[in-house]
C-alpha cells in the first residue's frame, strides 16, 4: 500500500513562524507532521526519515505545537564555566613581554616567564593572549615595508656534500646565505646570514653589496662571533661564494661545501633563519637605513636570538644555554 504525506492545517500565525524557520527546524518539523498523519507511529517514521528513536523522542519532549520555535537547535554554552585563575600581575607581565617580543608565541612567552620563576603553563599564556586581543589590548603589529627576495644568480659549478660527513659537534657544519633587503624602493642591500646546525647559533651581518670580497668580509666576522672553531661551511652557488671567498676559506683551513643548482631545501636550516630574522625583527622593529647603524642593530637583535629567544628546536633553550649545558664554559669562546 503506497503511503502518501497528508499536511495538518495549522493557524495563520504558525505557518508564519515556520517560514522563519531554519532549514533543520523546517525538516523536525516535517518528522512530526508525518507522525500526526501516519497515527502517531514513531518507528514508521524513523524509517521514513533515516533517524533514530533517540532523537525523535528528543526532538518530541522538546516539541510544542505552539511555538515552532521550539524545534530550533538551542545553546550549547554550558551553564557554568571556568573562571580565569590568573592574577593581573601576570596578565601585565604577558602584555609587557609580547609587546617586547611581539612575534613570540604562547611557548617562548611560557619560557620566559619560567625563567622570572612564574611556573604557568603554555595554554594560559594562550588563554591570556587571547583575553588581551578580545579586550583591544594586545594589536598585532603592521609589518614595516621590507621586501626580502632571494637572489636568483646562476649556479656556474656545484659539489655535494659527502655522504660520509657527519655533524655531531658545534661547528662540523655552519650553513652560510644571503638575501636582499629592500627597505625603501630603489635601495637594495644585502644580508649575510650564517647558522650553526648543530647548536642553531646565528651570525647576521648587512653590507652594500653581496660580493665574494664582502663573503670574505664576513668570514672574519662569523669566525670572530661563533662561540666555538668552525669545521666546514655549506653555501649555494652564488658567485660571492666563489674566488676570493673560496681563497679565504681555504688559508683558513674551513672545509667549504657547495650546494648543487636549485636545491635550496640542502640549506634548510639557514633558510629558516632568514625567515625568522625577517619576521621577528625587520617585520617588528623601526630600522636605519645606513649599513653601521643597521648592523649595530642587527648585533642587538642577534644577542637575543642566541641568548633570550627560546628554541623549539633546543627544547626551548636558547643556544647559549644548550651549548653551556653541552660543554664545560671554559670551552666557549666568549659571546659578542
Amino acid at each position: 500500500m503506497q503511503m502518501r504525506w497528508m499536511r495538518v492545517p495549522r493557524s495563520r500565525s504558525l505557518e508564519r513562524a515556520a517560514i522563519d524557520l531554519s532549514q533543520k527546524a523546517r525538516q523536525r518539523l516535517r518528522w512530526f507532521d508525518y507522525y500526526r498523519a501516519h497515527g502517531g507511529k514513531a518507528a514508521l517514521t524513523c524509517r521514513y526519515f533515516g533517524i533514530s528513536r533517540q532523537t525523535f523522542y528528543r526532538w518530541k519532549r522538546r516539541y510544542d505545537p505552539g511555538d515552532l520555535k521550539s524545534l530550533e537547535d538551542g545553546s550549547h554554552r554550558p551553564h557554568r564555566r571556568r573562571q580565569p585563575t590568573w592574577t593581573p600581575l601576570l596578565v601585565e607581565r604577558v602584555l609587557a613581554l609580547r609587546r617586547q617580543y611581539p612575534r613570540w608565541g604562547k611557548d617562548k612567552l611560557a619560557v620566559l616567564l619560567g625563567r622570572e620563576g612564574r611556573r604557568v603553563s603554555t595554554s594560559m599564556v594562550g588563554r591570556i593572549l587571547t583575553h588581551l586581543k578580545k579586550r583591544g589590548l594586545l594589536v598585532e603589529p603592521l609589518r614595516r615595508g621590507w621586501r626580502v627576495r632571494r637572489p636568483r644568480s646562476p649556479r656556474p659549478w656545484a659539489t655535494r656534500k659527502p655522504p660520509d660527513y657527519r655533524v655531531e659537534q658545534p661547528g662540523d657544519l655552519v650553513e652560510v646565505d644571503t638575501m636582499d633587503l629592500r627597505p625603501v624602493p630603489g635601495v637594495v642591500l644585502k644580508q649575510f646570514t650564517a647558522r650553526d646546525v648543530v647548536s642553531r647559533w646565528d651570525v647576521v651581518e648587512v653590507r652594500r653589496r653581496a660580493t665574494s670580497s664582502a663573503a670574505a668580509a664576513f668570514l672574519d666576522t662569523l669566525q670572530q662571533r661563533m662561540p666555538f672553531p668552525i669545521r666546514a661551511i655549506q653555501v649555494d652557488g652564488g658567485s660571492e661564494f666563489a674566488a676570493v671567498f673560496e681563497q679565504a676559506c681555504q688559508l683558513r683551513g674551513l672545509r667549504l661545501l657547495v650546494l648543487p643548482p636549485r636545491s635550496p631545501k640542502l640549506n634548510g636550516h639557514v633558510e629558516r633563519a632568514n625567515r625568522t630574522h625577517t619576521e621577528e625583527f625587520y617585520a617588528v622593529t623601526p630600522c636605519s637605513f645606513q649599513i653601521p647603524q643597521l648592523n649595530q642593530e642587527l648585533l642587538d637583535w642577534e644577542r637575543t636570538y642566541n641568548t633570550v629567544r627560546p628554541h623549539q628546536a633546543l627544547g626551548y633553550r636558547t643556544p647559549h644555554e644548550f651549548l653551556t649545558q653541552r660543554a664545560a664554559p671554559s670551552q666557549l669562546k666568549e659571546c659578542h
